[in-house]
């Protein structure tokens, strides 16, 4: 479904966000990105979703090229908008309708939905994400987790074949995480492919997720499942995704590996 061979990206074409990285995502897969603060996870994910474009390499999406000029077309904007959904990491950047409701309403009628179904498909996604008592609330006025779901919402009134979910779990209380993580494996099992950027290794652990780790080079270190990549200690402490602590008991040093998200061994 989805195949990234070479590409390379730079801000303003001296600061290197991506360097040669090429991965291939086959449809109904589960797909982590994962690395550091500053590996280049969202950079990669905003290329996947058609909102920049790599400086060199090529993007494939079904076996077409994703380019700015190729989304300038009517027919494979509609295509690939329609195909792959995009959930930002800060809420605040996607929502600008007035209401819920508007906010999903909003993909649909852009699309050619008449009301009567984009309201249906909206008001089915407001029950499967618990948040039908927020319909006509402005969004401003909303917690973050509620904002988490309602972003989703948005995507989803889409119906895509593909979720991009930047740093998902990010700032959500535990609770919010869990229905999350749940609804994530659902929409996984009901066909969706699931690609997510993140450094929280317990979200990759509880998907079992295939892994692309990025480098501090911005470049792909290693690929593979789950219990491979997060077992892999060398590996992690490379990519800064654990260190290791050192504490003293009784005027002894001992050092461990820790991480906020997974490990913590002695």
């Amino acid at each position: 479904m989805i195949e990234i061979s070479h590409i390379s990206y730079s801000y303003y074409k001296q600061f290197v966000a991506l360097r040669d990285v090429s991965l291939s995502i086959a449809p109904r897969d589960k797909f982590a990105v994962i690395g550091s603060n500053g590996s280049g996870k969202s950079t990669l994910l905003q290329i996947l979703g058609g909102l920049l474009f790599p400086s060199q390499g090529e993007y494939l999406f079904q076996g077409t090229p994703v380019t700015e000029d190729n989304l300038k077309e009517k027919k494979f904007l509609r295509f690939f908008r329609q195909r792959v959904g995009y959930v930002f990491q800060d809420s605040d950047i996607q929502l600008f309708c007035p209401t819920v409701a508007d906010e999903l309403l909003f993909g649909p009628l852009q699309v050619g939905l008449m009301r009567e179904e984009a309201m249906d498909r909206a008001m089915e996604i407001l029950k499967m994400l618990k948040i039908e008592n927020l319909k006509d609330r402005p969004t401003y006025m909303l917690s973050g987790g509620e904002k988490k779901r309602v972003a989703l919402g948005s995507v989803l009134t889409m119906n895509p074949d593909v979720l991009l979910l930047d740093e998902p779990t990010n700032g959500l209380d535990p609770r919010t995480q869990v229905f999350l993580l749940e609804l994530i494996l659902a929409l996984n099992e009901a066909g969706k492919t699931i690609v997510i950027a993140t450094h929280d290794l317990s979200l990759v652990s509880e998907l079992h997720a295939g892994v692309a780790v990025l480098s501090e080079g911005h470049e792909v270190e290693k690929t593979g499942n789950a219990d491979d990549i997060l077992h892999d200690e060398e590996l992690l402490l490379k990519v800064n995704l654990i260190h290791e602590h050192v504490h003293y008991h009784d005027g002894h040093a001992h050092s461990h590996l820790h991480s906020h998200y997974l490990f913590h061994k002695h």
